[in-house]
């Protein structure tokens, strides 16, 4: 059995890979000034860079859990989600509200991703 990990730290594996599936940690945006919209867009292009370390594509994520401060902006959060997400082979998704670790951060995404044979 082989598990590979990357971008590890003395908390975590940002990417967890075993048996043809990647595992992402929770991702968040770099620029935390940023409205939920902005900070769901670089999450997004944080999770493009994953999607090409470990050989996968959008096409490829089973499910992906979305973790908003204010559920209020579900809608924004939603507006880079439809504009990044390949349209044809959809994951599965949830979406909650949750109190985040730092106060500055709108959203979190974490994601679970097959790899190709």
């Amino acid at each position: 059995m082989t598990i590979t990990r990357i971008g590890k730290t003395e908390r975590l594996s940002r990417v967890v890979v075993h048996d043809k599936i990647a595992y992402f940690s929770g991702l968040t945006a770099d620029d935390r000034e940023q409205d939920t919209r902005g900070q769901t867009s670089q999450i997004l292009a944080k999770a493009d860079g994953f999607l090409e370390k470990v050989g996968s594509n959008r096409s490829m994520i089973l499910s992906a859990t979305i973790w908003l401060v204010d559920i209020a902006d579900f809608d924004q959060m939603n507006l880079a989600w439809v504009d990044w997400m390949d349209k044809d082979e959809p994951p599965a998704r949830a979406t909650v509200q949750a109190v985040m670790g730092l106060p500055d951060i709108r959203v979190e995404i974490q994601f679970t991703v097959a790899l190709p044979s």
